[in-house]
């Protein structure tokens, strides 16, 4: 490992595989994936101390990456320049952001809490040959109950009758052993439908596969954009008709709305805030989920650091209000939320966009860790609860066993 300055860099191979692969982070440039080379690296975590956004903004500047200002139009490609960079925080980072306790343990340490990994134009690479080394996949174990997990249901609910909060979202865990490479299976994660953030993201011992369809936050030259995803059904003709006849799940995807609305004003020109598309229903694997769009215009001088401040953690996965969501979070779930509920994407100069993680897989040296959850309201039934976080979970987990 080698450490330069005041950022802990790290320049290090690809991990957890034996050839070099294609560059596969969400939302990186099609045309660049198959010739990306790691320049520099950024790693960090809660117990580095400092702030994570402000780190992320330095660092990309140091590497010729600057994102002090995302009203600024992108600058013409150059191969000889940087051509962007992954950019991961965990859920732990965007509380931390946001002023919020953080003191459930987590259950894949080896994860860091902030990656900016810069890329530049290399060669290409050439495709692996053979056979991929045989692949197992143990038994998942789960960081609570099915019991445990409506009981913190019933928490939620009573906090919302005493006032203390709107809506909480609840996330679980689940952890399993493989043997051989984990790489193939999170990548097939990226080819699920509807995974609009497709893709891997690996370090040091560890690696990061997503599926997740949700915009957490875009910007192009100065326009934001967010796509808030709340609500869920089985994706049959039932189950579309049954979603949009929610009272109870329409109120929670508008409590979000807003507080994505609220996100974005904090960061935008006055009076350009607007919703588009309020309710969609999209499809996500064998699941209705519920979309809507958000969009502003940023405000002058608009950076790196200040929008991650804004919009992590992002409020589908918090609740509302959002400090005292996360605070009910850290007291009720056992265990931290790792790489999901985070975010993951692609940044470069004049534009960011990152999804939240959710649909979201890790794997560190022993171990495979998924999380799946959804927002609590006062109309929450414990035991519906429970089983939508088994239908959130069970096409990842399918799909990582090679299903």
């Amino acid at each position: 490992m080698r450490k330069v300055g005041p950022y802990g860099v790290e320049t290090l191979p690809q991990v957890l595989v034996d050839v070099p692969a294609a560059v596969d982070v969400p939302k990186a440039p099609a045309a660049c994936r198959s010739a990306l080379t790691e320049r520099a690296r950024l790693q960090w975590r809660l117990g580095d101390g400092g702030d994570p956004a402000t780190l992320a903004e330095e660092f990309l500047a140091a590497h010729g990456l600057a994102l002090h200002d995302l009203t600024r139009p992108a600058p013409a490609h150059h191969d000889t320049r940087a051509c962007g960079a992954a950019l991961y925080l965990s859920a732990a980072a965007g509380a931390h952001l946001a002023g919020a306790p953080t003191t459930a343990p987590e259950p894949a340490p080896a994860l860091p809490d902030l990656a900016v990994v810069v890329y530049d134009h290399g060669r290409t690479r050439a495709t692996p040959a053979g056979p991929p080394p045989a692949w197992w996949l143990g038994t998942w174990t789960e960081s609570w109950t099915p019991r445990q997990h409506a009981d913190a249901v019933d928490a939620v609910r009573a906090a919302i009758g005493r006032g203390d909060v709107y809506q909480t979202n609840l996330v679980g865990h689940a952890a399993a052993r493989y043997s051989g490479d984990p790489l193939p299976a999170l990548s097939r994660l990226g080819a699920l439908p509807g995974a609009r953030y497709g893709g891997v993201l690996t370090g040091d011992g560890w690696a990061i596969g997503c599926a997740s369809p949700e915009t957490l936050v875009e910007v192009t030259d100065g326009h934001l954009i967010t796509r808030p995803i709340k609500g869920t059904r089985p994706a049959t003709a039932a189950g579309r008709s049954e979603l949009l006849a929610s009272a109870k799940e329409r109120a929670e995807h508008i409590m979000i709305v807003d507080l994505e609305r609220n996100d974005l004003a904090r960061i935008a020109r006055t009076g350009t805030v607007r919703v588009d598309d309020l309710f969609a229903v999209r499809r996500w694997c064998d699941l209705w989920q519920a979309e809507s769009t958000v969009r502003a215009a940023a405000a002058d001088g608009l950076g790196l650091a200040d929008l991650l401040r804004a919009t992590c953690p992002g409020g589908s996965v918090t609740g509302a209000p959002k400090h005292a969501a996360l605070t009910q979070i850290s007291a009720l779930e056992p265990v931290g939320r790792g790489a999901s509920m985070g975010a993951l994407g692609w940044v470069a100069p004049g534009r960011v966009d990152l999804g939240l993680t959710i649909r979201t897989a890790a794997a560190d040296g022993e171990l495979l860790h998924t999380w799946a959850g959804g927002g609590i309201t006062w109309d929450s039934d414990p035991h519906a609860e429970v089983a939508e976080a088994a239908a959130k979970t069970a096409p990842i987990r399918a799909t990582l066993a090679g299903r």
